[in-house]
């Protein structure tokens, strides 16, 4: 029996034994590795797909993110509001064609009248679809008030990116202007758990000064917050982003280099589907802005959930958080038809019209770390 075959008979793992999964790069280990997780998603959460019906309704935002393609100071950006008809019309379009549940996201903001805008939209959508959309929210940092205000108008999903765990690292993705703290994104996970929300949160993957152990702590962070889906990719640079710059100056996306990430990205699903059998995680779209089967491989690497990009077309070059976003041309029909494809080809079938619920969030016992 092989070392890796090895790690992956235990029936508990160590953050030795993480780090050893994560660090793999031979492609018969890196193969036994998925083959692994994949086996364990369809014994714990069935070889389904959930899709995430993604409507980006805006990308004004009031963070400054050092890594983010809409962050505050990027002034080549043209800022742009979904008007409410049309976000309600996208969202029943999801709805007519079955997605089960749609994300809203856009950049953040906590002005009052932001707030009481989410709160109207999410009543709407839940009345359009007669209470059976499933709504995801992933729109930033907020007071307990807000998240409770949207969770009693129907929002039941909540995602908010840790980004890393590492305080130290978070610390360099965002300026040090007493807006962008690592503790105050914890505090905003704890509140939303306790609400009573399915949380959601995630990290970059292959980050300048991020290590081996740092990923293998977010996947304990993962575990030690009870976090129900996980949605996380391989950083993919933003040419005019502070971090983008200093990587392409540098020569950190050197084809070898964006290899690297999505290798990295693919383990970390792998390991944290071992580690965290009944979670929700996604097969993000910036793998596949690295490899133009992404997705699929990370279906096969034991990811269950999708999020087909229902934005309207005319503000998707708009919205790009890092280069090379895919299906940024494509039409909902087209993404549709696309996704359901990638689905059949690694030999999973999509759950429509279901929600799609974290298992975890029902199986577990909550407990505050």
């Amino acid at each position: 029996m092989s070392g890796v075959e090895h790690v992956l008979n235990h029936n508990h793992f160590t953050k030795e034994d993480v780090m050893t999964l994560l660090a793999l790069t031979d492609p018969e280990e890196c193969k036994a590795l998925y083959d692994a997780a994949y086996a364990v998603k369809a014994r714990q959460v069935g070889a389904v797909v959930y899709y995430r019906g993604l409507i980006e309704f805006s990308n004004r935002c009031i963070k400054n993110c050092k890594y983010c393609g809409i962050r505050k100071d990027n002034t080549q950006v043209e800022r742009f509001d979904t008007e409410r008809k049309d976000i309600l019309a996208m969202a029943k379009w999801t709805y007519d064609n079955q997605y089960g549940s749609i994300t809203l996201q856009s950049g953040e903001r906590q002005d009052p009248a932001f707030i009481t805008y989410i709160e109207g939209l999410i009543r709407d959508i839940k009345a359009l679809s007669n209470d059976e959309l499933g709504i995801t929210l992933c729109v930033g940092e907020q007071d307990e008030e807000t998240y409770q205000r949207w969770f009693e108008a129907g929002a039941h999903r909540y995602l908010l990116r840790i980004e890393t765990s590492n305080p130290s690292l978070y610390a360099t993705l965002h300026p040090q202007d007493g807006h962008h703290e690592w503790l105050r994104r914890k505090d905003c996970l704890m509140m939303l758990r306790r609400i009573g929300y399915q949380v959601g949160t995630g990290v970059m993957i292959g980050l300048p000064g991020q290590t081996i152990e740092d990923l293998a702590e977010d996947i304990i962070f993962y575990r030690d917050f009870d976090i129900d889906m996980i949605g996380m990719g391989p950083y993919v640079v933003h040419h005019d982003t502070p971090i983008g710059q200093y990587v392409l100056k540098t020569g950190l996306d050197s084809e070898k280099e964006k290899e690297r990430r999505f290798r990295l990205g693919l383990n970390m699903i792998a390991v944290t589907r071992l580690f965290l059998p009944d979670v929700n995680i996604a097969a993000t779209t910036a793998l596949q802005a690295l490899h133009p089967l992404g997705r699929e491989l990370g279906l096969k690497a034991g990811a269950n959930v999708l999020m087909p990009i229902v934005t309207l077309p005319k503000f998707r070059s708009q919205y790009l958080l890092y280069d090379n976003k895919p299906c940024v041309e494509d039409k909902p029909d087209q993404c549709r038809h696309c996704l359901n494809a990638r689905v059949a080809s690694v030999g999973d079938v999509v759950g429509f019209g279901k929600w799609g619920d974290s298992p975890h969030y029902f199986h577990k016992q909550k407990v505050s770390p």
